[in-house]
């Protein structure tokens, strides 16, 4: 008998809990902070594999990974790309041996007669090498910062190729208004502005801070924009190696549904066409 009374009394105290919770809970807005107000969005930089019928520039890539080789792999691995990949953008397969003979680091192995930890040239199926033999060494080199393996950098941040666009061309002195309003904001030493960072500060120097950085082989002028484009480009195609298939097979899908759709029409107004509605 007493237990509908108990549950009444239950209701109505979880109803004036919640009513008390609500009274009290401070809905005021948070206070602005620095990268609230000098964030910026990526910049509307235009890539051959935009939209859906966008497709991979094969030369854009390979300048790309040329860009990456000679100025990111010194601190950023790639541990999900081997080097036999490169073949899909366009290497030959003795390219493909070269780049990994030539590779400016080694590939961790074992001393066959001492069983001692030894390094070999790099093969054709080995992965991309870490620069740092562990985080430890990494950190240390980096003022305590750990270089993100770029793999599926450009899947993992908002934004995609455009964000790292404009994240290696976003370097610029700290503005007065943003010292001027939040004096609590300045750059730390050893960090570097960038308002195309999370929280405006990032420890990785400007990987790319003149024209000729990198020499183009197919006579492209090496500007730092068109070098900042292009490893964009190649870090995309890390991340989504599949996505001009994605986007064929899309489309393939797109026209067998328009044609489906017609023809279920075309059966619905010839069995339908003598009844009425």
């Amino acid at each position: 008998m007493l237990v509908k009374p108990i549950a009444v009394l239950v209701g109505i105290g979880f109803a004036l809990a919640l009513l008390c919770a609500i009274v009290t809970t401070n809905f005021a807005p948070e206070p602005e902070t620095a990268p609230h107000v000098f964030h910026l969005e990526p910049k509307p930089v235009h890539f051959s594999f935009d939209g859906p019928f966008g497709k991979f520039d094969n030369r854009q890539l390979q300048r790309g990974f040329q860009v990456y080789k000679e100025v990111c792999s010194a601190c950023h691995s790639m541990k999900l790309v081997a080097f036999r990949d490169l073949s899909q953008i366009g290497f030959t397969q003795p390219e493909v041996k070269a780049i990994a003979k030539q590779w400016a680091v080694e590939v961790p192995s074992v001393n066959p007669e001492t069983g001692e930890a030894a390094t070999r040239k790099a093969l054709p199926s080995d992965n991309l090498p870490s620069p740092y033999a562990n985080e430890v060494a990494a950190r240390a080199a980096n003022n305590n910062a750990l270089p993100p393996d770029m793999s599926d950098l450009a899947k993992a941040r908002e934004g995609g190729a455009h964000y790292i666009y404009s994240l290696v061309t976003g370097y610029q002195p700290q503005p007065a208004p943003l010292l001027k309003e939040f004096p609590e904001a300045k750059t730390p030493t050893g960090l570097h502005y960038n308002p195309y960072f999370a929280n405006l500060n990032i420890a990785m120097p400007p990987p790319l801070v003149a024209e000729g950085q990198v020499s183009y082989s197919d006579g492209t002028k090496p500007t730092v924009d068109q070098m900042a484009q292009d490893v964009s480009a190649y870090l995309m195609w890390a991340a989504e190696p599949k996505l001009d298939n994605r986007h064929r097979a899309g489309i393939a899908v797109v026209i067998y549904l328009l044609i489906a759709t017609g023809l279920l029409y075309g059966a619905y107004r010839n069995i339908w066409r003598d009844k009425k509605h």
